[in-house]
């Protein structure tokens, strides 16, 4: 692959049935371009964490695709109320998910944890009452 492919998706908000309809098609077009399954499982998962975190807390949200030689970028920003404590944010099991979203079997807190758990690099800029963007790499050759 010798340039870059773009792809921009838009995330709904608190709407469950088309959350992760974007990484799902990303899915698809990593396997059709011959990365590998490790690739395509950690971009899946990550991007899908990430949507529905726009989901619940952004209320929704762009999402950029990049992908390239070297690396799958994932860019996804809100304009939602912004993480006041990132660091407690990243803490497995914290969550900010009202009891609505929870009795969907969502909001478990651990969003934040498996995108970085399953990038290989993931930055987090996010301003309260601004909104967030986490940008999220998987490398095609580690």
């Amino acid at each position: 692959m010798s340039d870059t492919i773009q792809l921009n998706f838009t995330v709904p908000g608190d709407d469950f049935t088309r959350a992760g309809e974007a990484s799902s098609e990303v899915k698809g077009i990593l396997k059709k371009l011959g990365l590998s399954p490790m690739v395509v499982r950690k971009v899946a998962i990550a991007m899908y964490e990430g949507e529905i975190n726009m989901a619940i807390h952004g209320g929704g949200g762009e999402i950029t695709v990049e992908i390239s030689d070297q690396w799958v970028q994932m860019v996804l920003a809100d304009q939602g109320p912004g993480i006041p404590n990132v660091e407690l944010a990243m803490q497995e099991g914290w969550s900010t998910a009202p009891d609505s979203v929870r009795n969907l079997g969502f909001g478990a807190g651990m969003g934040l944890p498996n995108m970085k758990k399953y990038s290989d690099e993931m930055s987090i800029d996010s301003q309260v009452g601004v909104g967030t963007t986490v940008t999220m790499r998987v490398y095609l050759n580690l």
